[in-house]
């Protein structure tokens, strides 16, 4: 497999998986056979490594619950939904303001 995440996943390097990422929906081909899919619960850094523990994956129908990737590794990451609706939100916001500083100066009136 060549798998390279989906339309609306980031690739970030295994290497930069830092808290911020934890909770997170990824996903990644830790071989060649194989494409996973998890919420990430813990980050470990190691000499020559970051191990990626998943949520909710122990005792499921044999799945691991822990893998070791080279630093070199693309994970693909979901976008945070909440984040995204607060960038949008404060994007809306930001053009009603510029509406409403364009029609500032507007002294017609209706009679």
């Amino acid at each position: 497999m060549a798998y390279s995440g989906t339309g609306n996943e980031k690739a970030v390097l295994a290497s930069d998986l830092n808290r911020g990422h934890i909770g997170h929906t990824i996903s990644f081909e830790p071989d060649e056979f194989t494409v996973v899919f998890g919420r990430i619960s813990a980050i470990a850094r190691k000499e020559g490594g970051v191990t990626i523990a998943l949520d909710g994956v122990v005792g499921t129908g044999g799945f691991q619950a822990n893998y070791s990737l080279p630093p070199t590794q693309n994970v693909y990451v979901q976008p945070d939904m909440l984040t995204n609706t607060e960038s949008t939100i404060k994007d809306l916001f930001g053009k009603v303001q510029d509406n409403l500083r364009g029609h500032k100066g507007d002294t017609s009136s209706e009679q």
